[in-house]
């Protein structure tokens, strides 16, 4: 378990291109190609990527928002880094189901393992990650099989998950859905914690300050941790970032995030 704080992670972070690029953004790709209206209004995706580059790292982002909200963007901190980034919007509740929204986390990962190359992304290096809401997805389709699996996926291919203070018990607006309160936790087939596995992909899971988070988030993960750990993985990571409240922790989480990649890179190569 680690805790860390801006200052130390900002010491061992380098970038991963050094030369200038130019960096080009494709919007509002959409990746499926049926369904009802507010469904092909959602389902779209931006790609952030390097101009005449190949075999490029690839991040796929999903926003935040409590399922109930938020827009697809580009976050600052992944660009000029030689990374591809893939940021998607889904729908959202209470116009779509819970199901909905996370086959939409499934059907954008999908597109970017079948197109990403064409974007100069390496479709062996695709890391999925999100705050919040982002995060929960990352963390259902990244355990859960069968989302991917409908598109002909294999979870295991992602390089790593890397969720943002997601839930890793059913999420709330869907337990306020069911008339629980905020405070009743539920573990059910809509929690990550119910797909624990030794198997899954690598697992970066990191949180703000257990006493600035939302409702008890950094023990929540600190759990999913420990599961994940007694059943056998190998690869799973939990970072406590001090001083960081919710919505605050996603800046430096993204420090931690590049350092895994600019280390797994390096690996691979």
């Amino acid at each position: 378990m680690y805790k860390f704080v801006l200052a130390i992670l900002s010491c061992c972070i380098f970038p991963f291109a050094a030369a200038a690029q130019t960096y080009l953004t494709a919007e509002n790709i959409s990746y499926r190609d049926q369904g009802d209206r507010y469904a092909m209004s959602r389902c779209k995706l931006d790609v952030y990527y390097q101009q005449e580059k190949s075999g490029t790292p690839v991040v796929v982002w999903f926003h935040g928002g409590g399922l109930t909200g938020g827009e697809k963007f580009i976050p600052e901190e992944l660009k000029n880094e030689g990374l591809t980034v893939v940021a998607a919007n889904y729908r959202l509740l209470p116009q779509a189901e819970l199901s909905e929204c996370i086959d939409d986390a499934a059907a954008a990962v999908a597109w970017t393992f079948r197109h990403i190359a064409d974007y100069g992304g390496d479709p062996r290096k695709i890391y999925v990650c999100g705050h919040s809401a982002g995060g929960y997805l990352t963390n259902m389709i990244g355990l859960d099989k069968k989302w991917l699996g409908k598109y002909g996926i294999d979870a295991d291919s992602i390089a790593a998950l890397a969720p943002f203070s997601g839930h890793a018990i059913s999420h709330f607006a869907y337990r306020e859905a069911r008339r629980m309160k905020p405070t009743q936790p539920s573990i059910d087939e809509f929690a990550p914690l119910y797909y624990v596995r030794a198997d899954a992909p690598p697992l970066i899971i990191i949180s703000g300050d257990r006493e600035l988070e939302m409702l008890g988030r950094y023990e929540e993960t600190a759990y999913f941790w420990r599961m994940m750990k007694v059943n056998g993985h190998k690869e799973t990571y939990i970072y406590e970032l001090d001083g960081y409240d919710h919505g605050a922790m996603a800046s430096p989480a993204f420090h931690i995030l590049k350092n895994y990649i600019r280390q797994h890179t390096e690996t691979r190569n």
